[in-house]
Order: C-alpha cells, then sequence, then structure tokens
C-alpha cells in the first residue's frame, strides 16, 4: 500500500487546517490508519488513529481538538485540527496496518508497517 500525505501549511495559532492521507494499492492493508508527528529534536509521537472497526483513538493533548475520519470509497483519511498551537508544529506522518490493533497498540509505532511522506504543519504564535 502507498501512502501519500497532503495539506499541511503554515496557520496562525487558533486558526485550524486538515491534513489528508490517501491510500492507494494494497488498501485491504489499511485495517488501521494512523497519524503520528514529529517535532524539530523531538521523537515522533502518535496523534491519532482509526480502524475499520470504527475505533478512533486520540493522543490526550489533541483530544478535543482534532478530529480523525476516513472516506472508504476514497480510501482516504482526514485529521482536522482546530484551535491549532505553536507545539502542534510538526512533521504529519500517515501511517496504515492490516493488522486489528487496538489501544494501546495504535499508539506505537511499531504496530504500522505502512508509512507515507511527511506534511509540514507550521503554527505561529
Amino acid at each position: 500500500v502507498q501512502l501519500q500525505a497532503s495539506g499541511g501549511g503554515w496557520v496562525r495559532a487558533g486558526g485550524s487546517l486538515r491534513v489528508s492521507c490517501a491510500a492507494s494499492g494494497r488498501t485491504d492493508y489499511t485495517y488501521v490508519m494512523g497519524w503520528f508527528r514529529q517535532a524539530p529534536g523531538k521523537k515522533r509521537e502518535f496523534v491519532s488513529a482509526i480502524t475499520l472497526a470504527g475505533g478512533i483513538y486520540y493522543a490526550d493533548s489533541v483530544k478535543g481538538r482534532f478530529t480523525i475520519s476516513r472516506d472508504h470509497a476514497k480510501n482516504t483519511v482526514y485529521l482536522q485540527m482546530n484551535s491549532l498551537k505553536p507545539e502542534d508544529t510538526a512533521v504529519y506522518f500517515c501511517a496504515s496496518d492490516r493488522s486489528r490493533h487496538r489501544w494501546p497498540h495504535v499508539g506505537f509505532e511499531r504496530s504500522y508497517d505502512y508509512w507515507g511522506q511527511g506534511t509540514q504543519v507550521t503554527v505561529s504564535s
């Protein structure tokens, strides 16, 4: 499966952005699709994930501000990011896996076999 992330950009604090991740190829390898992010000088961290069974998971740092969704017909997952903060600045990566992961495993990088390229999100204060 190939994952193509898009939609990053620059926004002022308090603003909104939506990033997308389109899957192609072996889309049966997308039972779970997740978003991770990596800020400069920091480790990559879990942001959110969604499964075909309807499971939705968020990191505590984004709960109430970010919303993940997926369009099955388009094999695309979206991350709507509202009330953005400067600390949300990072490269955002999408990932997928065919295994039927649940929490907490959806929050681990090692649970995902397929990764897209990152898309930069910059939030200025």
